[in-house]
């Protein structure tokens, strides 16, 4: 998971609401978002190489999201996956501050990471190469590659996206938030930052939406949970270079107090 912008807490009629883009090498194995045989509270995606997820939520609120931390010259290719953090979470009846506190000693088996955590009152970050776990208060999140809220262009103009469209209070505008995550315009080359992997690299990885040949937006995700505890996860799934759509999950229940 390359994108995730969070509103948390700060719309008259959502708790939660979230907009991800998922970016991944397409030969990675992958299954869309379903509610996991062997742990049918969890609603979320597959990562069918190591079994962890890079966004899910469960039946009673509980949520979890990762992306990568962006640095070649650090990468361990023993290194436990990212995803399990996630999965793990989502499985274990601990509230955020615990299972981070947990993961804290186990960090630096990981490649670079950062982790959203929360449920319906509260929301946590941690990065294994950021300084120690963090309460969130109510408001608007951006993270892609890099630490909470780094003003890349993608992260700013993401959060400007969910900002214009909670500004009214009715119901979210699914579509308008799905062809927001589609932006496929490229930072300009002052505006990039240097992660290392050279400066084409980085043209092709600032956009929201990601078209390369051989690794690109996988899928796109939108969560909301509004003041009724009724959660709606919509998944988009697209084919290989592009943002023509392949598949489309809707999901819709009452979490479970």
């Amino acid at each position: 998971m390359c994108l995730i912008l969070v509103a948390f807490n700060c719309s008259p009629q959502y708790r939660l609401v979230i907009a991800a883009n998922r970016d991944e090498y397409y030969a990675r194995p992958t299954a869309g978002a379903s509610f996991w045989p062997d742990c049918p509270n969890i609603l979320a995606g597959r990562d069918l190489e190591q079994r962890g997820t890079w966004l899910g939520l469960t039946k009673n609120g509980r949520w979890g999201a990762v992306t990568n931390y962006r640095d070649p010259r650090q990468v361990n290719p023993e290194a436990r996956s990212r995803g399990e953090l996630v999965s793990r979470y989502l499985q274990s009846g601990e509230d955020a501050a615990e299972y981070l506190q947990r993961v804290q000693p186990q960090a630096e088996a990981y490649n670079g990471f950062n982790l959203f955590l929360g449920d319906r009152d509260s929301l946590y970050y941690y990065g294994n190469r950021a300084p120690g776990v963090k309460e969130l208060h109510p408001g608007i999140y951006g993270l892609s590659n890099h630490l909470l809220d780094t003003p890349w262009t993608k992260v700013e103009k993401g959060k400007r996206l969910l900002r214009t469209m909670l500004q009214e209070d009715k119901t979210l505008d699914f579509a308008a938030v799905f062809a927001g995550l589609a932006d496929q315009e490229q930072a300009l080359d002052s505006e990039l930052p240097d992660t290392g992997v050279g400066l084409e690299r980085e043209r092709l990885l600032s956009s929201l939406f990601i078209a390369g040949a051989e690794y690109g937006t996988r899928s796109s995700c939108i969560i909301t949970v509004d003041r009724n505890n009724r959660a709606v996860f919509a998944e988009r799934s697209y084919g290989q270079g592009d943002t023509q759509i392949t598949g489309e999950r809707l999901f819709e229940f009452d979490i479970i107090k």
